[in-house]
This record gives structure tokens, C-alpha cells and sequence, in this order.
């Protein structure tokens, strides 16, 4: 009886021991149920990112918890030439109606991958612009604060991805999607004056987005991603989309610079038009907008990482119509820095951050009622894309 129990006993203990040992690049489903996992044809995760946030302007104003991000992601590769992504946020509504696509703005990517062979690929349905800047190609999960330009736009639309590699560091990507995602009317602000007339805009009979884009890398030292997109938003009045994200890599440094200019006939953002309001019905013509992000990363020791980043962008109206003064109606600023622990492998991570904005109105914009105004942010939190299959 006693050899059975001391047997018994190092078998549980051998069992908890290696329980204790988690792997975190091993799937949940692993590890709960020591399965191996033999196939690579579905992947499931969870995207997340919580804080605590203690906010301030013009003195502390409120302190809460936040799931800022929590998006669910399924994704594998079928065989050799076939693949397919799922991804949806679990935090924002899953209602279509209206929806061009037919698809909630809650879902990220559906569609599947095809590779045609070493050169080319397609992907097909829901997913990413294949707009450049290193920052808005990272893991959302991963950004404590988005700059004005990536975080009012629409950057998740149903189409179709042309990839060629020119060389295994070389691609290029064009892609073509809906310019939009909900109604030409809500997307652009087109409301009824006093006397019930609409504004003399239509929507073009092809509303979509062209871009064209080249990722490169250099011995990953340094890589670009850059592109230009020309987007129809209406009958005779486009946009044009050009970003260069360039990135440098020195062992403990990481650095990169995002430059993003945007041209727009009717102002897509709506930021010029939430300053000088929709005389006409409908959002203000003759949009510009400048953004500049740059952000320095050390990883002072191997769990541990300190960053610091920047933002400057400013919001102007490039031709003087219907009463809208031309020239810069605002300048914004952004200024963040935070401290990193990373206890394993896998890209958990805890945080400390700050996050300042900073929002200066020109004369022009004051006349409006404009004031320039702060806010602060002091967020402690985790980020982790967990693996649960």
C-alpha cells in the first residue's frame, strides 16, 4: 500500500509539475487538455487589451477600467494553396443594416487567401486596406493611441488583394475594395435643408478605393511600407491616400516614421467639418490633412522595454467654397511614453503609459467657437494575443 501510494503521489506530482511548466506559445487547448495539436488548418485567439485609466483635462477627471481591445480571430491554411482569416471585435455592435457590404463594422477580416504560386496571391473579401505606414499594419492590440488620420478612417472593407513578390523581401500589393462601408448619405453627411432639398452630390456607380502598395525590406534592418490610394467618394469628387512608413532596426533600438497625406474633395474624416459645420448639407468640401508619427522603441534589458512616441497632424481646407475659408483650421500634437515587461516569451506584456493630446485652433477656427484645449491619460494594463487553439 505504501509502494501504491508513493507511486500514485509521483505520478501527480510529474503531472502537476508539468502543468506548472506552461508554455505560452502552446494554445490554451493544449495545455488543458495535453492534446498535441497536429494540424495547422484552424487557429483560434484572443486579441486583448485592458487597462486601468485615470483621464484628465484641466484636472483629473475620472478613473476606469477598459477593455480597450478584445477581438476574436480565427484563422489556417487549408492546404498548400488555400487559407482563411476571421476576425471580429467582440466589444462593438454586430449591426448590418445599412452596411454595403452586408457586413457589421465589427468584423475585421472574412475572406480566404489563395496562393497562385511563389509570386502571386489573392485574398478575397473582408479585410485590411493595404494602406502604408508601420503603424497601422501592427496588431490594433498593440497601439495604446491611434493618430486623427488612422483613427477616423475606414480601414476594413470587403474587395479583393492582388499580391506579387518580387523577391521573398519585395511585395506588392494591389488591392481594390468598397470605398465605404455604410450609405453614401451617412458617410458624407448629406442631410435636407429648410425647404426639404437635398445637396447636388450623387454617389459614383463604382465607390471603390485603388491602392497600391510596396513593402520592402532590407536585411530587417530596414523596411518601408509605403503606398497611394485613389478612393471614389462621389460623382466627380475623389480622395488621394499616400503613406511612407519607414522602420529601423538596431538590436535593443526600434524605430520607425510614419508619413500619411490625405486629399479629400468631400472631407471623409469629418474632423474640418465637426470645426466649420455643413452650411450646405453635406460635410465640407476641399479636406487636407497631414499627419506625422514617429516612435522609438529600447529594449533596455530582454523582459523589459521602454518607448517613446510622437504625433503631429493638422486639419486645413485647400480651396476657399460655399462660404469655408481656405487654409489650417487646426494642429494637433501627441505625445506618449510608457515602460514595457514582457515575463515570457509570447507577446504578453504589462504597461505602464502616458498619453498627452494637445489641440491648437487657428484664428479662423476660433471665429467658430474653436477652443484650443489637453487631455492626459495615465492607463496600467496587459496586451496579449492568446492562443486558445
Amino acid at each position: 500500500m505504501l509502494l501504491l501510494a508513493g507511486s500514485i503521489q509521483g505520478i501527480y506530482a510529474q503531472k502537476t509539475e508539468k502543468k506548472e511548466k506552461f508554455n505560452p506559445n502552446t494554445p490554451l487547448f493544449e495545455e488543458l487538455t495535453d492534446v498535441k495539436k497536429k494540424t495547422d488548418k484552424f487557429n483560434l485567439y484572443l486579441n486583448m487589451q485592458g487597462s486601468f485609466d485615470a483621464h484628465f483635462q484641466n484636472g483629473f477627471q475620472e478613473g476606469d477600467f477598459n477593455m480597450h481591445q478584445l477581438r476574436i480571430e480565427a484563422k489556417g491554411n487549408i492546404n498548400n494553396w488555400l487559407s482563411y482569416r476571421y476576425r471580429q471585435r467582440l466589444n462593438r455592435s454586430n449591426d448590418a443594416n445599412g452596411m454595403i457590404d452586408n457586413l457589421p463594422t465589427s468584423i475585421d477580416y472574412a475572406g480566404i487567401g489563395i496562393k497562385l504560386n511563389d509570386q502571386f496571391s489573392l485574398f478575397a473579401g473582408k479585410q485590411c486596406a493595404a494602406y502604408g505606414g508601420i503603424e497601422f499594419d501592427l496588431n490594433p492590440i498593440d497601439i495604446y493611441q491611434y493618430s486623427d488620420m488612422i483613427d477616423y478612417m475606414s480601414n476594413f472593407m470587403t474587395g479583393l488583394n492582388v499580391g506579387y513578390n518580387i523577391t521573398p523581401e519585395q511585395q506588392l500589393n494591389l488591392q481594390i475594395l468598397n470605398s465605404r462601408n455604410s450609405s453614401f448619405d451617412n458617410t458624407y453627411g448629406i442631410t435636407e435643408d429648410a425647404e426639404g432639398n437635398l445637396p447636388d452630390l450623387k454617389s459614383g456607380k463604382m465607390p471603390l478605393v485603388y491602392t497600391l502598395n510596396w513593402n520592402g525590406n532590407f536585411n530587417n534592418v530596414f523596411k518601408t511600407r509605403w503606398s497611394a490610394s485613389v478612393m471614389n467618394e462621389a460623382k466627380s469628387h475623389n480622395m488621394y491616400y499616400y503613406a511612407l512608413g519607414n522602420e529601423l532596426n538596431l538590436g535593443k533600438w526600434n524605430a520607425f516614421v510614419d508619413f500619411m497625406y490625405s486629399k479629400e474633395d468631400i472631407d471623409r474624416k469629418g474632423i474640418i467639418t465637426s470645426i466649420v459645420g455643413r452650411p450646405d448639407g453635406h460635410n465640407a468640401f476641399d479636406a487636407n490633412y497631414l499627419s506625422v508619427v514617429a516612435k522609438c522603441n529600447y529594449r533596455f534589458l530582454p523582459k523589459w522595454n521602454v518607448f517613446v512616441k510622437g504625433m503631429y497632424e493638422t486639419a486645413s481646407v485647400g480651396k476657399a467654397s460655399e462660404g469655408i475659408e481656405k487654409g489650417n483650421y487646426r494642429t494637433s500634437w501627441g505625445y506618449l511614453g510608457g515602460i514595457e515587461y514582457y515575463p515570457m516569451e509570447t507577446n504578453l506584456h504589462f504597461f505602464v503609459t502616458y498619453v498627452g493630446r494637445s489641440y491648437d485652433f487657428t484664428s479662423r477656427a476660433k471665429v467658430l467657437g474653436q477652443e484650443n484645449y489637453s487631455t492626459n491619460r495615465i492607463s496600467v494594463g496587459f496586451i496579449w494575443q492568446m492562443p486558445v487553439f
